[in-house]
């Protein structure tokens, strides 16, 4: 029994030194949240890089299908990407 719960204890700490993206996603989410509005989910991600010296590229990879539905509705919101317009059909 000892040896199992030494074994969930390592793992535990294991799992600490990986970035998975659902703590990613956490950790972009409360850097936006504790900001109060000043720093927008584009914003949060690149300073979390540039804290953490991890290159923009390889974050792709982290970003979960939630956070990336707000991403792109923060650029759109910015005009940074074009408005998409789903499911409208011309009469």
């Amino acid at each position: 029994m000892l040896l199992l719960e030494v074994g969930l204890m390592q793992n535990d700490k294991i799992e600490d030194k990986f970035l998975t993206p659902t703590r990613f996603s956490e950790t972009i989410e409360k850097i936006v949240k504790e900001s109060d509005g000043l720093v927008n989910y584009i914003e949060a991600i690149v300073t979390f890089c540039e804290e953490n010296q991890i290159e923009y590229e390889t974050v792709s990879k982290l970003i979960s299908k939630p956070l990336k539905e707000k991403i792109k509705y923060q650029a759109q919101t910015l005009n940074y990407m074009k408005k998409t317009s789903r499911g409208i059909l011309p009469l």
